[in-house]
């Protein structure tokens, strides 16, 4: 029997069905709408905006970093554009293959590798790194056939920092490195965060790092339109980049690279200053080093060859090398001695050879003494003795109270970061220096040999030179300055920074004077007048011989039976002329022994060239490299026609020439003449491998 169904029901049910359907999808729409009315009402503002920075890709211009010029206009450091091969990581599956496909295309060296992942270590995964850097054309070309098949992979064009001297001045000029994390978290944290976008490079040492400021400029960025594959399609809109401003040094570059090439291979250091306003005018330290290696990245094998060198290239020894001064400090004791009363010029004392002091018997250099001594006398011949019972005489604090504001022992404030402060003891800094109790009390027996610039005494030579220019200016001092105007990329217009005037020390012109014509009397008929033999100008000069080690008081000092780190260090202090004076000197050649042979040979051919415009025979650089020559011999030559020593050609006194891709042009010329201008090696090594 067949079933008859309930049309009325069946319809009822459908009913039902299509109005819960219905109900369903007009409750999706109105989802949907309300969804809709959200987004395109209440939040378009925000939602156009993303799309809008999802279109458009902002992108900061590394700004040219600026010149740095010598005092003569002589380009020290500039730029150039080259092609870099890039990878970005965060693009890359395989890195390790990707690069073993692209040293099918182009040569990557196992160095390029571990520098890869060096940069790899120290970046986030997203930025783009160079695998090869300064791609020569041939090189762009094959890759640029292959760029398909290398997924962030991409050849950009970058500028390289250039040091055209090479090693000439490297401790002044410093170097360049890629941003390490601690920078990067120290910019990260300052107000010049934005303006270090996309910089990958900042001054590391010298006048690269302490006018970082000066030399960085200002970033650009520009507004790109980009596909959805990150392309980029068109340029919106840009702000140029503003170049790092030019700094002018204070120092004559070829006056540096003269006396760099008079030390030879000897290590030490030079300090020529300007009494006149502070403008250091040679800042050497030798050995140098190559700042071209750390722009790109030093490989180990030249970071361990420069680390591990017992010469340490990488001290800068001007400024953190401490040395006792030796006998160069007497005329400073003398002037101390004349200035708080303890002596007269004229009162003389008996030198037997020796000064004891309790049971412990101080030697004078001369065996049988100098016989009756004045102050004249004492500074002219040496005379160890006097500055012993001088020392004695005044005390430890005594001579600390008068020498601390000639800056000996103090941060002379040189606009270079990492200056070593040195040692001017005291009974407050022994106690304070110690922490064993036995060792805090400062003992009368020790005052003994500070007076000939021995014992805990250890200064820089920027201090020497700073303390000499003080006593040849007759007490106006200067803070020492080795930038001496920056010059905006822009206006052309000019920052002067020198010349800043400290308060004069309370010198009396007679006093002065006295100290004055017993240096002339040391080039005359004392210990450097072989070296200043028929000069034609006055000048004022002392030698000094520093002990290295300690010898025993029942020995005798003999250089050929001492290891040859162990030897004697040769000083030279030194200011011309003698009249009015336009440059003082502070010099060590270090184990070189007496300051004679060594170092008094430099200081005249330094005070020729200021003073004459004169620069030595090649005769008379390889003599004076061995320490066996006095005065010049040779035929000197005019400096302005001297092609200066590692300079890519001649360059007569003029600017070098500047790539397109620098900065800024250099500054012109600025005329120069004869009147114008300035214990052991103990320092932590700068820097560390890129």
């Amino acid at each position: 029997m067949t079933e008859l169904k309930n049309i009325e029901q069946e319809l009822s049910r459908f009913r039902t069905r299509l109005l819960a359907a219905a109900a369903f999808v007009l409750f999706a729409f109105g989802l949907l709408t309300a969804r809709l009315v959200y987004l395109q009402v209440y939040r378009h503002a925000e939602l156009a905006t993303q799309a809008e920075n999802n279109r458009i890709t902002v992108v900061p211009i590394v700004p040219n970093r600026g010149l740095i010029v010598d005092r003569n206009g002589i380009v020290l450091a500039n730029n150039y554009s080259a092609y870099t091969l890039e990878i970005t990581p965060s693009k890359v599956a395989d890195l390790d293959a990707t690069i073993d496909q692209i040293a099918q295309v182009i040569e990557v060296q196992p160095r390029d590798r571990k520098r890869f992942k060096r940069l790899m270590e120290e970046s986030k995964n997203f930025e783009s790194l160079p695998i090869r850097t300064k791609l020569s054309d041939e090189e762009v070309a094959r890759f640029t056939a292959q760029r398909f098949r290398f997924t962030g992979v991409d050849i950009r064009a970058r500028l390289f920092r250039n040091y055209p001297m090479g090693e000439t001045a490297s401790h002044l000029i410093g170097y360049i490195g890629r941003i390490n994390t601690a920078e990067k978290e120290k910019i990260d944290e300052s107000e010049d965060e934005a303006n270090y976008r996309g910089t990958e490079y900042i001054g590391k040492l010298g006048v690269e790092q302490s006018y970082e400021s000066d030399l960085h400029g200002a970033t650009g960025f520009e507004e790109v339109e980009t596909s959805a594959g990150g392309r980029a399609v068109r340029r919106l809109k840009s702000n140029a980049a503003t170049p790092g401003n030019t700094v002018v040094l204070s120092v004559d570059i070829k006056l540096q690279a003269m006396v760099e090439q008079l030390f030879g291979d000897r290590r030490g250091a030079l300090v020529a200053i300007d009494p006149r306003n502070g403008d250091v005018l040679a800042f050497v330290s030798k050995p140098n080093f190559d700042p071209n290696l750390f722009v790109d990245g030093i490989d180990a094998e030249n970071w361990k060859a420069l680390n591990e060198s017992p010469d340490k290239p990488l001290l800068n020894r001007a400024l953190r090398g401490a040395y006792p001064p030796g006998s160069t400090y007497k005329p400073l004791m003398a002037l101390a001695a004349l200035t708080l009363g303890k002596r007269t010029p004229q009162q003389a004392i008996s030198d037997p050879g020796y000064f004891w002091f309790g049971n412990h018997k101080f030697r004078d250099d001369k065996e049988g003494g100098h016989g009756a001594v004045d102050m004249y006398k004492s500074i002219v011949q040496s005379c160890d003795t006097y500055y012993y019972i001088l020392a004695n005489d005044l005390g430890v604090d005594a001579i600390h109270d008068f020498m601390a504001p000639l800056g000996l022992g103090q941060i002379t404030g040189i606009d270079m970061h990492g200056e070593l402060r040195g040692i001017l003891p005291s009974t407050e800094w022994k106690r304070t220096s110690y922490r064993k109790k036995e060792m805090q009390k400062w003992y009368a027996g020790e005052t003994i040999s500070l007076g000939i610039g021995q014992g805990y005494n250890a200064f820089t030579m920027l201090q020497l030179a700073q303390a000499t220019a003080t006593v040849a200016a007759g007490g106006q001092r200067y803070k020492p300055h080795l930038v001496r105007a920056v010059e905006n990329v822009e206006t052309r217009a000019q920052r002067k920074l020198s010349g800043e005037a400290l308060p004069p020390l309370a010198l009396k012109p007679e006093h002065i004077a006295v100290i004055h014509q017993a240096l002339f009397g040391v080039t005359q008929e004392g210990t450097s007048a072989r070296s200043f033999l028929n000069a034609p100008y006055k000048t004022g000069g002392k030698t000094g011989t520093a002990q290295v080690v300690g010898i025993k008081a029942n020995e005798k000092y003999d250089a050929s039976k001492v290891d040859e780190r162990h030897r004697d260090h040769a000083l030279y202090t030194a200011f011309a002329p003698l009249e009015q004076p336009q440059i003082a000197i502070a010099m060590v050649v270090e184990n070189a022994g007496f300051g004679a042979g060594a170092a008094a040979p430099i200081a005249r051919r330094v005070f020729d060239y200021m003073l004459q415009g004169l620069y030595p025979s090649d005769e008379d650089i390889a003599a004076t490299q061995q320490a066996q020559s006095t005065a010049p011999i040779g035929k000197p030559r005019p400096a302005a026609e001297v092609p200066l020593p590692g300079a890519p050609g001649p360059l007569p006194g003029g600017p070098m020439a500047v790539p397109a891709s620098a900065s800024a042009p250099p500054l012109p010329p600025q005329k120069t003449t004869a009147a114008a201008s300035p214990q052991q090696v103990a320092a932590a090594v700068p820097g560390s491998p890129r």
